[in-house]
């Protein structure tokens, strides 16, 4: 008889702690998604801003280079010439310039992460 309330007992508490495990598993999950999705709404925020912002002063400046050249086509031919240039060394040194950093940064932050959590 004393067996038989140990093993339920047993049963009862074991599976008091699967359900504190799974719920625990989902608040993490759920705390993982909400760092993720806050962190790529804010960047795209910012990246939209600065998209705004390199566009008015790209036209900024290839109005002033036009008005200085004589004619306004030439500054806009001479900021495109750059981004081209900018876009091919970009393109030449992605690997590392941007793959590299930025695939060391997810897995710092993602062992970083958890680290803290466990």
């Amino acid at each position: 008889m004393e067996t038989q309330s140990n093993i339920e007992a047993l049963f009862s508490k074991t599976g008091d702690y699967l359900e504190t495990r799974i719920d625990l598993f989902r608040l993490k999950t759920i705390d993982k998604t909400s760092e993720v999705v806050s962190s790529v709404v804010s960047q795209a925020v910012l990246l939209l801003v600065a998209t705004f912002f390199i566009l008015m002063l790209s036209a900024g400046i290839a109005l002033w280079l036009g008005d200085i050249l004589g004619k306004a086509y030439y500054g806009f031919l001479i900021l495109a010439g750059f981004y081209l240039i900018a876009g091919l060394i970009i393109y030449a040194l992605r690997r590392q310039w941007l793959k590299d950093p930025i695939s060391n940064l997810i897995i710092r932050k993602t062992l970083n992460q958890k680290n803290a959590t466990s």
